[in-house]
């Protein structure tokens, strides 16, 4: 049975033309992106609204490599994402994203169209969707989409039963992925007009970051694309064999960038406030996420983190003000809707609670909404739905899951 099905699911990888397994097809490929593609990007900081011309810029240089790759025709996206750790993504159907945090680390836009044709190849190739395939294989199934989110975690998002687009997107690439979207990237770098020589450039600087001088690299882009001396060399070879020159693009880089790296000071002071707050020192993040507001007063996350501040302090009506400030400016992101809606909750305005709540569930559904919706629903004296709202909690793991059991119990005794 399992030699019909490995035989009757081959196909043909569209671009080094080898024989693999394939059990899902195209039209399934491209569902899976679109559909983890939004609640990935806000589990991993959200979309970098405060400056459009960059991820315009982005944008292009990832359209002008995508239409040079073996699958041209893919719906390809590109996005920027608010996150100070440096890396890169791509999900099925060539849904790609870049963090801010890797883009002050680049030179010239070549060195932006090696990462992002890097990118490329791994959707055009199928890597994350081969990867699925043998978890298939092994468990017949992949997690759902479900985080648990304590009410008050400075850490960030504690992962119940994980995303399927985090697990696509954060899980570790095998060394033949990583040396087939090296060397297929640089070929794309090549015929779009770019100097392959950038490749290699960021090959060396990925190695060198990685041994230990700066940990957030370690922590992000190299967990998710470890480098090796023998990408370096591989990727030297092929220049070497194809030839340099081409396309560097340093000034427009600068040029395009220049916001990002103006702006830089205040998300450092953000995560400086964030350390602080972590720790327990509320007084001195508070200190500091004031200092990053007067830098960049339209940035939704630096309220948000105040708004948390505030909530440790006791003082909710402060809380919401900035939860409330957050969501007016970007009013898509599950996070900013969870503490609104926690903070609403707790001053008793159980619409505003609702509504914020039920707009996070839409984005990313997660076990402390559905947990605080239950909560709402039994004040409204709405026993059903409480009781649809605590089994969904109790699906989950943890504090969370443990509490939506005992009010279930009390429910339904």
């Amino acid at each position: 049975m399992a030699l019909v099905l490995v035989l009757s699911g081959c196909s043909v990888n569209p671009v080094t033309g080898e024989n693999q397994l394939s059990l899902i097809g195209e039209s399934r490929e491209f569902a899976m992106g679109a559909e983890q593609y939004t609640p990935t990007q806000q589990t991993q900081g959200g979309q970098f609204y405060v400056d459009p011309e960059l991820t315009l810029y982005v944008r292009e240089v990832g359209e002008k490599m995508a239409r040079v790759s073996d699958r041209p025709d893919l719906p390809y996206e590109f996005v920027v994402l608010n996150s100070g750790v440096p890396n890169a993504w791509a999900l099925p159907g060539g849904k790609i994203a870049i963090n801010r945090g890797l883009l002050t680390q680049l030179s010239d836009e070549a060195q932006l169209a090696s990462v992002l044709g890097h990118e490329i190849v791994h959707a055009a190739a199928r890597h994350s969707v081969q990867r699925m395939q043998k978890g298939m294989l092994i468990s017949a199934g992949v997690a759902g989409l479900g985080f648990a989110l304590s009410d008050n975690e400075w850490a960030g998002l504690l992962m119940g039963g994980a995303a399927v687009g985090a697990q696509l997107a954060l899980a570790q690439y095998g060394q033949g992925d990583e040396l087939e979207s090296d060397y297929y990237g640089i070929v794309y770098m090549k015929k779009a007009g770019y100097d392959p020589q950038a490749a290699v450039e960021l090959q060396e600087i990925f190695l060198q970051l990685s041994k230990g001088q700066q940990a957030g690299f370690v922590d992000g882009l190299f967990a998710t694309h470890p480098p090796s001396a023998k990408r370096v060399q591989e990727n030297s070879k092929l220049v070497a064999r194809i030839g340099g020159g081409g396309y560097r693009g340093e000034d427009v880089y600068r040029k395009k960038t220049a916001f990002l790296r103006k702006a830089q000071p205040a998300y450092d002071a953000h995560d400086e406030a964030m350390k602080l707050a972590s720790n327990g020192d509320m007084d001195a993040a508070l200190k500091k996420v004031n200092e990053a507001i007067n830098l960049l007063p339209r940035e939704a996350m630096f309220y948000s983190l105040r708004g948390r501040i505030y909530q440790e302090q006791k003082q909710p009506e402060k809380a919401q003000a900035d939860f409330d400030k957050a969501v007016s400016m970007y009013p898509e992101m599950f996070m900013y809707r969870i503490h609104n809606g926690l903070t609403a909750l707790q001053l008793n305005n159980l619409s505003k609670a609702r509504e914020n709540l039920t707009r996070a569930n839409e984005v990313v559904p997660t076990s402390i909404a559905f947990l605080r919706l239950g909560d709402i629903a039994v004040k409204e004296n709405n026993r059903k739905e409480a009781i649809a709202y605590y089994s969904k909690a109790a699906e989950s793991s943890g504090e969370i899951a443990e509490e939506a059991r005992r009010k279930l119990a009390a429910l339904t005794q």
